[in-house]
């Protein structure tokens, strides 16, 4: 490869720009009188494709043509052997081109000149050569005739009615219609399989209602052949009309047709094997028998499809993944399903590949005593074998030449001399088919030439960049210089830049680099030189442009537009209304530096803008025009006109359509003596919520024109709605409809959510795009769920409602779940997952939310400490006697009668003033109840009864009781109702 160096020198005043290199293939240029002056081996331009099928009513043209200098002469080989152009009448060659034609006017049969051909290209200077074309005659076979039985079977069976077609070439595009010619009805039951076979996941009654015969169209004679119908027999046992069971639940068993599992009938087995080369289109099938005929679903083993290439065809009975690639290979599976059970067959894909090109050999120039190379490479399942050949022979068995060195897939060439130039051809193949280029070394020795026009003048604005162009060629590759006015000043070298191509470029143009500019290109063979003048001129600018005005009606109006520009620069002024030029009519004067409108109407109102330009810049500045209306005075002055609300908006126009935006222009109803100070713009669009009106968007007052931002596939139509202070105006009438281009959607379902509603499933609801958010028709939600951490794929359905109830799950399992936008155009971005819950009975949930909860073990260890130090300071107290007043322990024991006597008696009466103290870890609400932390009651664990607990040491016993007020203050005691000496009461 060639490198470029530059070295910028200063001698005195003097400026150069070397542009160096050392050695590299030489580029020729596109110049067609350089390309016709300079010697050069054939280069093949056009040819057939490698599998040519033609028509056998037509002529054959096998197409052959190349370039070189001298022009080459052509030759065509047949099944490897020469082919004698000469000898056949039929056949001659284009002139000044290879391309084959064979004439079949006079009689002929075109299958005599099948074969294998390949075209020659050559020059003094070496040989081209051509793909090897195989051709062949397309073929419509007849269809053989055969006589088919009436097909028996019974109602609910499978049944597949083979097609069968003549081997056309190429192959023929395979339909079934009744022999009416009425298509065949398909879907999930009925369906057609890629090898052109009908097939019936179970036949029903009707099915013997019409015929069925397998068509083939061929391609090139564009006809029709039609098989002999089958007919069939469906033996029921429920021979009654098909009507009367249109309205049954269950048309299978109404029919006494027994339910079955599903089995494959395309595939067979559990497992099978598929071969496809990279770059095509891999298709996988899988058809089901089965009552009712089953579903099918595509899974791949240990990751997902590939989204963006998959696509599900014949009701999901086929898989087709576009332009396949090695990661692509893998296991692929299919599941069939009724309601019966569910089968799976397992695909192992291997993709293979013929030889593709990593690095395609190029064309290589060379100066005598120059090195260069060239490169082959190619990859490919198994890996191509590489072949060189020189001027079509293999590079082997050619003469030997001291320059060249063969290694692999690269030749090296050092130290080439004229003479040595040659066509070489690599050649990439393996058992899935070949690749062959052309790349030809040339040696040349030309002196330099300047390719550019003499003596340019280049004029650039101050202070921007610009492009001084020398494009030049030589062999060997010149040096290329730059001059400035020959002895000129001397320039800042940080402001130029010199490409490899000669062009010199400034940075940013001053009024010093104003001059004269030679490119002088140098070799060994001699020199050539160019000329350049750059001139630098002042900008374009407007130092005055018009101003926003609000005049009235029938007034005089000036918008200014005063220019400061080049002198030497022509200057063009124009005007524009609304983005658009403006009609300068008799109303309006148009002035060097500014325009007139004499008695301005409401038609004047909009956007003006000023634009002026010269050959090299432009500037503009716009303005906008309100025009009022002319109020008449009232008569009396003392008395104030009355405000009312605005007259409605009118005349609406829609104008400037693009797929995103419209402009919106209405003319302003009368104001009512109270100014207009907002416009609401509202719209109404006819597929989600027709007939109900949205705000879009508001403006000022003073405008009456605004570009409204539009969704995708919405039939838009607008209003215009205007405000003073009074109140608002009646809605303008609707606007014509404008309906946008679809689009896919740019957003997904927001409110995503999966929770149980039975213990067995999880129901999945989100909130559902818009009107403005669809952007096309039949919108849809990919619903996908799998459960979280687990390797298994993602289950998937699409929906055209906002929930979905995935069954059969287990008992409370986390899943991810992600829906996805979908319409006719494609699918949104890839959605975030959440995670949902399925569904959760009564003791789980009991059991997760109390039982397991740290919180709640804690507190009832906490409960039996407390009852213990009850019981150790109960039995201190008997120890020593337990005294008390005699009186007192009558009083307790008549109390507990009175408990037992009267049912209405609170037992929480018996809680101490302490016990009504607020527990740690609770708060007051604001109506002033209590609410402990957790929702969990002590009291929901016991209901009465003495205290006491269960083998497992869980408190069973009533702990608290609420204080009744009234009781509590007829006690004379506090002893009795404490915790403790109601213990000390009962022992």
């Amino acid at each position: 490869m060639v490198m470029q160096q530059y070295l910028l020198t200063y001698t005195g005043v003097v400026f150069a720009l070397y542009l160096h290199h050392i050695i590299r293939a030489i580029e020729v240029p596109l110049d067609p009188n350089i390309q016709n002056e300079l010697p050069q081996p054939p280069t093949i331009t056009k040819q057939s494709v490698k599998d040519y099928i033609v028509d056998p009513r037509d002529n054959i043209f096998i197409d052959c043509e190349a370039k070189g200098n001298p022009i080459p002469t052509f030759s065509w080989t047949r099944n490897g052997k020469f082919f004698n152009v000469a000898k056949d009448p039929k056949v001659s060659m284009q002139r000044r081109s290879g391309t084959l034609v064979i004439d079949f006017r006079g009689g002929g049969r075109p299958e005599d000149y099948e074969g294998e051909y390949q075209c020659s290209a050559r020059n003094e200077y070496g040989t081209a050569l051509s793909s090897k074309i195989l051709l062949q005659v397309s073929r419509s076979p007849l269809w053989p005739k055969e006589h088919l039985d009436l097909v028996e079977i019974d109602e609910g069976s499978p049944l597949t009615l083979k097609c069968n077609p003549p081997p056309g070439l190429p192959p023929p595009v395979v339909f079934w219609m009744s022999s009416s010619m009425e298509p065949i009805h398909q879907d999930k039951r009925v369906s057609q399989g890629q090898n052109g076979d009908l097939y019936f996941s179970n036949v029903m009654l009707q099915d013997a209602q019409t015929d069925y015969s397998c068509n083939a169209r061929f391609h090139f004679t564009h006809t029709i052949q039609q098989k002999n119908p089958y007919t069939l027999k469906i033996q029921t046992k429920n021979p009654h009309n098909e009507t009367s069971f249109r309205n049954h639940t269950d048309m299978y068993s109404a029919r006494g047709v027994m339910e079955t599992t599903p089995s494959f009938m395309y595939p067979y087995g559990t497992s099978s094997n598929q071969i496809v080369l990279r770059g095509v289109d891999l298709l996988l099938e899988c058809i089901a028998s089965g009552v009712p005929a089953p579903d099918i679903m595509w899974h791949k083993k240990g990751g997902e499809l590939p989204t963006d290439k998959t696509k599900l065809e014949n009701f999901n009975k086929a898989l087709r993944i576009t332009n396949v690639s090695e990661e692509d290979s893998g296991e692929y599976f299919c599941l069939a399903s009724n309601k019966m059970g569910s089968i799976r067959h397992t695909i192992s894909v291997r993709v293979k590949a013929a030889p593709y090109w990593l690095d395609e050999p190029q064309n290589l120039i060379l100066a005598p005593a120059e090195d260069g190379r060239l490169v082959c490479r190619a990859n490919g399942n198994p890996k191509p074998t590489i072949q060189w050949l020189v001027n079509g022979e293999p590079i082997e068995s050619a003469p030997p030449n001291p320059s060249r060195e063969v290694a692999g897939d690269t030749i090296v060439f050092r130290d080439t001399q004229i003479g040595s130039s040659a066509v070489y051809q690599c050649n990439a193949s393996n058992e899935h088919g070949y690749l062959l280029a052309n790349a030809f070394v040339s040696v040349l020795d030309v002196p330099p030439r300047i390719l550019a026009p003499r003596n340019q003048l280049i004029k650039v604005i101050q202070y921007n960049r610009t492009r001084l162009d020398c494009p030049f060629f030589g062999s060997p590759i010149p040096t290329l210089r730059w001059f400035k006015n020959g002895q000129g000043s001397a320039l800042d070298g940080e402001n130029y830049q010199r490409h490899e191509n000669g062009s010199l470029e400034i940075n940013m143009a001053r009024k010093e680099d104003q001059g004269i500019y030679t490119c002088v290109a140098t070799n060994i063979l001699g020199k050539a030189e160019n000329q350049v003048r750059l001139e630098i001129k002042d900008p374009t600018r407007i130092v005055r442009g018009p101003e926003d005005l609000i005049v009235k009606r029938g007034s005089l109006v000036r918008l200014d537009c005063r220019i400061k520009h080049d002198s030497t620069l022509k200057l063009t002024v124009t005007w524009l209304k609304d983005d658009t030029p403006l009609y300068i009519g008799n109303r309006m004067k148009k002035e060097d530096d500014g325009l007139i409108i004499y008695g301005v109407a409401e038609k004047d109102q909009g956007d003006y803008t000023c634009v002026a330009s010269t050959e090299l810049d432009k500037d503009s500045a716009k303005a906008f025009l309100t025009v009022l209306a002319v109020v008449s005075a009232p008569t009396n002055r003392m008395t104030a006109l009355p405000k009312e609300r605005p007259e409605r908006p009118r005349d609406l126009e829609l104008t400037d359509l693009a797929e995103r935006s419209v402009r919106l222009t209405w003319i302003p109803g009368d104001d009512n003596n109270s100014p207009i100070t907002d416009y609401v713009v509202q719209f109404e669009e006819d597929k989600f919520q027709p007939g109900l009106w949205h705000n879009h968007s508001r403006y000022p007052g003073s405008v009456n024109s605004a570009v409204l931002r539009l969704s995708p596939y919405v039939n838009y139509q607008f209003r215009v709605i205007a405000v003073n202070e009074v109140g608002s105006s009646l809605p303008s009438l609707p606007s014509e409809r404008y309906h946008t281009i679809g689009a896919s959607p740019e957003i997904n379902p927001t409110g995503v959510q999966g929770a149980g509603t039975q213990k067995n499933n999880m129901e999945i609801t989100w909130t559902p795009l818009n009107a403005t958010q669809a952007y096309g028709p039949n919108l849809r939600y990919i619903v996908k769920w799998r459960q979280r951490e687990s390797r298994e794929s993602w289950s998937n359905e699409t929906v055209r409602t906002t929930r979905h109830v995935v069954w059969n799950t287990p008992i409370y399992v986390p899943y991810e779940i992600k829906v996805q936008a979908e319409n006719d155009f494609g699918r949104a971005p890839e959605p975030d997952v959440i995670i949902g819950y399925s569904g959760e009975d009564s003791y789980t949930k009991n059991h997760v939310d109390i039982a397991t909860q740290g919180w709640f073990i804690g507190l009832m260890c906490a409960i039996a400490l407390l009852v213990l130090i009850l019981l150790i300071v109960c039995f201190i107290k008997r120890s020593r006697g337990g005294k008390y007043p005699v009186r007192e322990k009558v009083e307790v024991l008549d109390h507990e009668d009175h408990k037992v006597d009267d049912p209405s008696f609170d037992y929480r009466s018996l809680e101490s003033d302490e016990d009504n103290k607020e527990p740690p870890g609770s708060h007051t609400s604001l109506d002033g109840t209590i609410k402990q932390e957790s929702d969990d009651s002590l009291v929901d664990y016991g209901e009465g009864g003495e205290g006491q607990f269960n083998e497992d040491g869980s408190f069973i016993g009533q702990y608290t009781v609420k204080k009744d007020k009234e009781e509590t203050e007829g006690n004379e005691s506090s002893e009795a109702t404490s915790p403790v000496n109601a213990i000390y009461s009962l022992a």
